[in-house]
């Protein structure tokens, strides 16, 4: 038997073992299994130390689960649609369905050598036919039930890839660097987070960032260049394919209440993202036009609307265009402009009229105002806001302040524009001057029949439609009899077809693939061919899980009924408004339709943190990758968990990861070491007792620290029982069957977080089993978890100060160690302190009751009591302390090698005075 643990030698055996016996197979006739799911990974190639910490933390809360008796939904899948993957076939001269198959493989054979516990069978994989399937069927559902928009947009166009790119696509000419085509979409610019910042963290929900602008709250953005091939990049009126995100905008937002177990973070991104702003809309009149209503979250400032600015797409300034050729010059090349300041506009020539004041306006296309946010125009008050001020300073615009902090502290200074904030109207304001913000909205909104109470989003609806191969063909053909019409249902899917490099969209040029008939007349007619944002894939998937072989629908229905929300979500903060804003919009759409009923598709969001290397990301680009397998599965894994909570960044050091490395070993060898005695102790000591309890105490503290996600601290609490097992152990001959008990339990603990040495060190016990569908350990004494704190606590203080004691007064070989308790009388004063209330006088309860006696140390010590106020920490009783401590004693004998006594205090000795219940007094000789 060896003692060095060899996880190589052995991870082969239980894998085997694993799916002989079909352990992490969750059966379609579960009641509620508990579902673990991590943000499913798209197909870059290999695993990198993100994903090994985002799927270790799935992985081991999943295994917890089963252990305390859940069955347990964990399963896995493949983000395998997307733009990366064209760019690896176009380098390496393959095909992107060969590509990602090969990335597939090498990422499965991975995450089995990690030990991770997934039912595969329910394994999905979204560029097969058999799942893109269904993305085109409910994308037919969709549009029949008005969900689905086909209309112009302006999007960013490469002129030499001839494709839409998406905002993070496109790069400055400072920043451009052509990444490897088949990098891991973390580091790839077409990743959101990779184009905000450097995350680094772990499984990438979205491998792309696939909003095309179309999410973009900032409108105005550098012009740049193509991330691919470095051409200036231009805008381009395209028809698009939009999925209507905006009508679930309040709902959307309401609902992020409801997010209890979310983080706060999300929630706030997502809120922002959403942009709910309450004001009016007040219509303007346009002698040329008509009536122009425009969104003002601010009508107190009504008065001091000097002009009204337009989206460069609004339907006046579309109208001027159609007018005036000069205009519509001038039109376009503000749509071709660098923007970057948001004061370019154009004059539109026309004027509107103040609906107050009767005053002619005149009306701008100015690209700051977005299209389709609110009204797509706005009343411009340089005066009060800081884009209006700045674009008003540009054009020679009055700026007229109509709002004060105060009616004492009128604006008489240009520099104190904008006021931006609530305050007091002005005499400009006529017959409103004097009243507060506030009420002046309230007063406008009832006197002014132009003004009426409105709610506005800066949500805007998902544009889904990408000019590109691998993703799922849009299931529509169309027709110059019968206009755009969705393929029947009998003949999805709309497959692929086979792959040609080609410039421009693939799709496109595929000629036979394209030319179809129309399924309404039959007469000749043309396949779309952009393809679907790769955020639909992964808007869903999590429903797919559920039956992946159905043939006859997306997903069972009962099965959605009973099985979701998921219960815990693992994935980076990073996709808080793509990815997860989308699958709650999916869940909602698809409630509506009747295909679901829960709205929110996940219960508890767990993000977690990145991992550092140097101080950097860890990234191929950092050129500081550790790849899983250099250290090891298990090590790597035990590491991860270890290092910090689950949301916290953590940099990887070879000095921690030793650390890892060594309580696998340490573990390891106390079994082998254990089973290989020849002898044993059948008769107990009191220090079996302090053995017992301490696994007991691990047992509950572990056990809450997984259901917390606090990995790092359970790792903890396991390396000190480890470490207590050692002395124990090495004091004198183990009791068989408690030293037993505490090795099971150390092997039940860690085996979440090193799956395999778990197997193994329980398989060595020869306890009941595998390890993976045990029962998690229960504690022999029932004693609450908050006492159990109060007993570790009480022996860990008097250890640490009987070792100050030793060090402070410099006592080389101390012989004896007398540790004394405090009396009884303490120990209810104390309990009389703990119980007051806030205003209760603590000194005379103490004083009056009969168990405290009427002396000048018990009203000293009550003094003392009253002195800490609230908070007194629990403690253990008298009686329990001396049990406690007693049992404790070896410890000291095996640091020390000093002669230990425990006993009461006696009033009127000297340690008596000292003796406290929370800290018996010491005496070391």
């Amino acid at each position: 038997m060896r003692r060095h643990y060899d996880h190589a030698r052995v991870q082969e055996y239980w894998q085997h073992v694993w799916e002989r016996e079909d352990v992490y197979r969750c059966p379609d006739s579960a009641e509620d299994p508990t579902y673990v799911l991590g943000m499913f990974p798209y197909t870059s190639g290999s695993l990198h130390m993100g994903h090994v910490r985002n799927y270790a933390i799935t992985d081991a809360y999943a295994r917890f689960r089963r252990m305390q008796g859940d069955t347990v939904l964990h399963p896995m899948g493949w983000d395998a649609f997307g733009l990366p993957a064209e760019n690896a076939a176009h380098e390496r001269l393959t095909d992107p369905e060969s590509w990602t198959r090969s990335c597939i493989e090498r990422m499965r054979d991975d995450m089995e050598e990690l030990g991770f516990g997934y039912d595969w069978e329910r394994e999905i994989t979204t560029c097969d036919p058999s799942y893109y399937r269904w993305n085109q069927w409910l994308f037919t559902r969709f549009y029949e039930e008005g969900l689905v928009d086909y209309r112009d947009a302006t999007v960013n166009w490469c002129p030499d890839c001839e494709t839409v790119l998406a905002d993070a696509q496109v790069e400055t000419a400072d920043e451009q660097g052509f990444p490897d085509a088949g990098s891991d979409p973390l580091e790839d610019p077409l990743d959101p987070a990779a184009a905000r910042a450097e995350t680094g963290d772990a499984s990438d929900a979205e491998p792309e960032a696939d909003d095309a602008g179309a999410h973009d709250h900032d409108a105005d953005d550098d012009a740049g260049v193509c991330w691919r091939c470095g051409t200036p990049v231009v805008t381009r009126d395209l028809e698009q394919w939009f999925l209507r995100t905006t009508e679930y905008a309040e709902e959307l937002d309401d609902g992020l209440d409801e997010l209890d177990a979310w983080p706060e973070g999300v929630r706030n991104i997502q809120a922002d993202w959403i942009g709910r702003q309450e004001g009016a809309e007040v219509t303007f009149d346009v002698p040329a036009f008509g009536d122009l209503a425009v969104f003002s979250a601010r009508l107190d400032t009504v008065h001091g609307a000097t002009y009204v600015a337009v989206s460069p797409g609004h339907d006046l300034a579309r109208q001027r265009a159609d007018e005036d050729d000069a205009f519509a010059a001038d039109l376009e090349s503000l749509r071709q402009a660098d923007h970057a300041e948001d004061t370019a506009g154009v004059d539109t020539g026309l004027t509107a009229i103040h609906p107050l004041t009767g005053d002619e306006l005149p009306i701008y296309a100015a690209p700051y105002v977005l299209e389709d946010v609110g009204t797509g125009a706005l009343m411009g008050v340089p005066a009060h806001d800081e884009r209006d001020h700045a674009f008003a300073s540009d054009h020679g615009l009055p700026i007229e302040p109509v709002v004060a902090e105060s009616a004492d502290a009128p604006i008489t200074d240009a520099d104190q524009l904008p006021f931006t904030e609530d305050g007091v109207l002005t005499d400009a304001a006529g017959e409103y001057a004097g009243l507060e913000s506030a009420e002046a909205r309230e007063r406008l909104l009832a006197d002014l029949d132009a003004a009426a109470e409105s709610t506005t989003y800066r949500l805007r609806d998902w544009l889904i439609s990408r000019q590109r191969y691998w993703g799922t063909p849009i299931p529509i053909v169309h027709c110059a009899e019968c206009g755009r019409v969705p393929v029947p249902d009998e003949d999805l899917p709309v497959e692929l077809p086979e792959f040609e490099h080609t410039t421009g969209n693939p799709l496109d040029a595929a000629e036979d693939w394209k030319q179809t008939e129309c399924p309404e007349c039959g007469g000749p007619a043309e396949r779309e061919t952009d393809t679907m944002d790769t955020f639909v894939d992964s808007s869903w998937y999590f429903m797919r899980y559920l039956s992946p072989d159905l043939d006859s629908a997306p997903f069972d229905a009962d099965l959605a009924e009973e099985w979701l929300p998921v219960d815990v979500y693992v994935g980076g903060e990073e996709h808080a408004v793509l990815h997860l804003l989308y699958i709650r919009f999916f869940a909602r759409a698809l409630a509506d339709i009747g295909l679901a009923t829960h709205r929110e598709p996940v219960q508890r969001l767990v993000n977690q943190g990145t991992v550092l290397h140097s101080g950097r990301q860890m990234s191929e680009a950092s050129d500081n990758v550790v790849a899983p397998h250099e250290y090891g599965p298990e090590t790597t894994r035990l590491f991860i968990l270890s290092a910090a909570h689950p949301e916290r960044d953590f940099e990887w050091t070879a000095r921690n990861v030793g650390a890892a490395y060594d309580l696998q070993q340490d573990v390891h060898g106390m079994v082998v070491d254990f089973l290989q005695r020849t002898e044993v102790r059948r008769d107990r000591e009191p220090r079996d007792d302090h053995l017992d309890r301490a696994v007991d105490r691990a047992i509950d503290a572990v056990a809450d620290h997984y259901e917390s996600f606090r990995f790092h601290r359970a790792v903890t609490e396991i390396r000190e029982l480890a470490s207590l097992c050692n002395r124990y152990s090495a004091y004198g001959l183990p009791h068989d069957d408690g030293y037993e008990r505490a090795l099971q339990a150390i092997a039940a603990l860690i085996a979440p977080l090193t799956p395999y040495l778990g197997e193994e060190l329980w398989n060595l016990l020869r306890a009941d089993g595998l390890v993976v569908e045990a029962d998690w350990p229960e504690p022999e004494t029932d004693v609450p978890t908050e006492d159990r704190a109060a007993e570790r606590r009480l022996v860990d203080d008097v250890l640490a100060d009987v070792r100050e004691i030793v060090d402070v007064v410099d006592i080389d070989d101390p012989e004896h160690v007398e540790l004394v308790v405090a009396q009884d009388w303490k120990y209810r004063a104390y309990e009389i302190a703990q119980e007051a209330g806030r205003d209760e006088p603590i000194v005379g309860n103490i004083r009056a009751d009969e168990g405290v006696p009427d002396t000048d140390a018990a009203a000293a010590f009550a003094g003392d009591l009253a002195s800490e106020g609230q908070g007194l920490e629990p403690v253990v009783d008298g009686e329990r302390a001396l049990e406690l401590l007693a049992d404790a004693a070896w410890l000291l004998d095996d640091e020390f090698g000093a002669e230990v006594t425990v006993r009461r205090a006696e009033d009127g000795e000297d340690l008596a005075a000292k003796a406290a219940p929370r800290k018996p007094a010491i005496h070391v000789e």
